[in-house]
């Protein structure tokens, strides 16, 4: 009776004896090699476009008179490239002469431990950026006379000079950043490296069925 390529891909997998164990390990190896290295690139490159683009809000900001957003968000976009270059260089501690299961293992845990930080990261992240914005427009010439003019026409709650309900209803706003943060930043995870990451988890899924 013939055996089915699961079989044999089974076989191969866990007996180094088989012939067809090291091109099946070969193939393994090659794939993880391929999402590993594709992943470094994105990540390089989507670093790379935030260092870029941190220097276009700044000098855009000035452009536009709110400065202040400018160096907000230029201070913040630079911490978050520093942390993760510093995370990045994990990934220099990965034996790639390992095999590809261990390999790939070794990439899962340093994917999660990565993602925990900037997980933790985006509850301050997107307050902060809100934060930002308000108080680039709050601090903003052309604004403050917008606002004098809406505002002179409407009888607001002052206290020190500050619209009472319009600081309460940003707080709100902050408070709701703070608590859905992390889940915003997983839908960003996910647009960004989605395809990636289920690869991998396909790949590793595949790969402990066959050492089962």
């Amino acid at each position: 009776m013939e055996k089915s390529i699961e079989t044999i891909w089974k076989q191969g997998f866990l007996d180094n004896n088989a012939m067809v164990a090291p091109k099946l390990n070969n193939l393994y190896n090659q794939k993880s090699i391929h999402i590993i290295d594709k992943f470094k690139r994105m990540f390089k490159i989507n670093l790379n476009a935030l260092v870029i683009f941190s220097f276009v809000v700044l000098v855009a900001s000035f452009f536009v008179k709110i400065p202040v957003m400018g160096v907000l968000m230029f201070i913040l976009l630079n911490v978050i490239v520093i942390v993760n270059k510093k995370l990045f260089k994990g990934l220099s501690t990965i034996d790639k002469n390992v095999s590809s299961y261990q390999y790939l293992k070794s990439f899962d845990a340093w994917m999660k431990s990565q993602i925990a930080v900037n997980y933790k990261m985006s509850r301050y992240i997107y307050p902060y950026i809100f934060i930002a914005m308000v108080s680039g427009f709050w601090f903003s010439t052309p604004f403050q006379e917008s606002l004098d003019r809406i505002l002179g026409n409407h009888e607001v709650y002052y206290l020190f000079g500050i619209p009472v309900f319009w600081v309460l209803a940003m707080v709100v706003i902050i408070i709701l950043l703070a608590i859905f943060g992390g889940r915003i930043y997983k839908w960003d995870l996910n647009i960004v490296y989605g395809r990636i990451l289920k690869k991998l988890d396909e790949l590793i899924t595949d790969m402990e069925d066959l050492r089962a």
